[in-house]
């Protein structure tokens, strides 16, 4: 049982609900979190509850439907169903919740803003972008207050007037139990992975969520009219991991209780240190290896130590200018018989590809490209060393997280959906997405 003084000092500690993580970051905004701009952003449990929930349903144009609309002190959402017909829904205050925003606008009802994420966005441009596919009031995360502190998503947030407006285009419907619904332009897409998001987690399928927070199958195409099939047996409750996808930017859900068994930033920077204190050795240069602190590392910058890798073999070794040999040696001849008999176009029979390179150790043609460590803790899946990297990019994690990331397929704006690293969001290749890295040590 806790002293009085104790229980004082646990009641004033804020309660956390969860985190949102954007993908593609890893770790920090280009220039720098700054108030509501960040790549993550933690959800607490406000003072006073600011949730509302639908109450009265105003199907006609009639006057105290123009009320709701134009009063700024009541929430409502209103759909739009010809010039003639606008069915206006409004909610009331709900002391059981609390709400929270996103979005691209600034406007102060919004409470994470979020950008377009470019894959491999690590430039120094913090400007709006006027062609964004994301909304301005794009989703709302309500939250019990109390325990088990249940959160969930809600398609479309209430602007500055408290208002949410679904024009003539969008997809919208009468529900069985006399309530209106409907789904945003580009819409809101989750995806709950399957056993949590623990090492045993497996990719779910990606749905579509409405204004009131029902499930969808996804439509043909993004902002296709027709609505999705109904799926009746699953909730638009956040469980740890789950994706949110805003068309422009995929955020990760992790509960408080998630990230309570998630490496801390600090737990990563001690597996560096181990890993380094292994003195990796360039097996073509014969100097050691070190990977950068996790704050030089996010400059972007590289340096003489370094760790580069062939990402079909995975052999590691520190930046060199060999690029290899133009052609495979012919069977049973030897080099000097080969320059004497080889013509010009033998010798552009095989060429290297852009970016590419042949491996001192093993032959093997790929990419060769600088490793990086992923700074951003929240989506790792276990504690393990960093001992795979993902191919293109370089960005190092542990083993299963790079296998979990490398199997999910995730929206790419209205284009499509293919696997990419959460680090920097560059599309992954095809055939191999992930490598395991081979360090060569002191007596390798």
């Amino acid at each position: 049982m806790l002293a009085p003084e104790q229980e004082l000092l646990s009641s004033s500690k804020p309660i956390k609900y969860g985190e949102l993580i954007v993908l593609g970051y890893n770790g920090s905004l280009p220039n720098g979190d700054r108030g509501r701009r960040r790549s993550r952003f933690a959800l607490f449990k406000t003072p006073k509850a600011n949730g509302v929930k639908p109450s009265t349903v105003h199907s006609t144009c009639s006057p105290q439907t123009a009320k709701a609309i134009s009063n700024k002190n009541q929430h409502s959402v209103s759909y739009t169903l010809s010039r003639a017909q606008t069915v206006v829904v409004e909610y009331a205050h709900d002391s059981t919740t609390d709400m929270f925003q996103i979005g691209r606008s600034t406007e102060s009802p919004i409470d994470f803003v979020v950008m377009d994420t470019l894959p491999g966005c690590h430039g120094k441009s913090d400007t709006l972008s006027s062609q964004s596919t994301i909304s301005r009031f794009a989703c709302r995360i309500v939250c019990q207050r109390a325990p088990p502190y249940t959160a969930r998503i809600y398609a479309a947030g209430f602007d500055s007037s408290k208002s949410i407006f679904l024009g003539e285009k969008a997809a919208k419907w009468w529900c069985a139990d006399s309530q209106m619904d409907g789904l945003t332009t580009n819409g809101i897409l989750v995806m709950r992975p399957r056993h949590g998001f623990t090492c045993e987690s497996k990719p779910g399928a990606w749905r579509e969520i409405s204004v009131c927070g029902n499930v969808f199958m996804l439509r043909e195409t993004r902002s296709a009219q027709k609505p999705g099939k109904l799926v009746e047996n699953e909730s638009h409750e956040l469980v740890d991991g789950t994706l949110i996808d805003l068309c422009g930017a995929t955020l990760l859900w992790r509960s408080a209780e998630g990230l309570s068994c998630t490496p801390s930033p600090k737990h990563l920077e001690v597996l560096r240190r181990e890993l380094n204190a292994a003195r990796p050795q360039c097996p073509v240069g014969l100097h050691t290896l070190a990977f950068p602190s996790l704050d030089r590392s996010f400059t972007g910058s590289t340096h003489d130590e370094q760790p580069w890798a062939y990402l079909h073999c995975g052999h590691v070794h520190g930046y060199h200018a060999w690029r290899g040999r133009r052609r495979l040696a012919k069977e049973g001849s030897t080099e000097e018989d080969e320059d004497e008999s080889e013509s010009k176009e033998e010798l552009e029979q095989e060429p290297l590809r852009e970016g590419e390179r042949e491996c001192p150790l093993c032959r093997t043609r790929s990419l060769y490209v600088p490793l990086k460590l992923g700074r951003e803790s929240g989506f790792y899946l276990d504690s393990a060393p960093p001992t795979h990297a993902f191919n293109p990019c370089g960005h190092v994690c542990s083993e299963r997280t790079a296998a979990f990331w490398s199997k999910l397929v995730l929206p790419h704006g209205a284009r499509g959906f293919f696997p990419a690293c959460p680090f920097c969001m560059r599309p992954l290749a095809r055939d191999s997405k992930c490598v395991r890295l081979i360090f060569q040590g002191l007596l390798d």
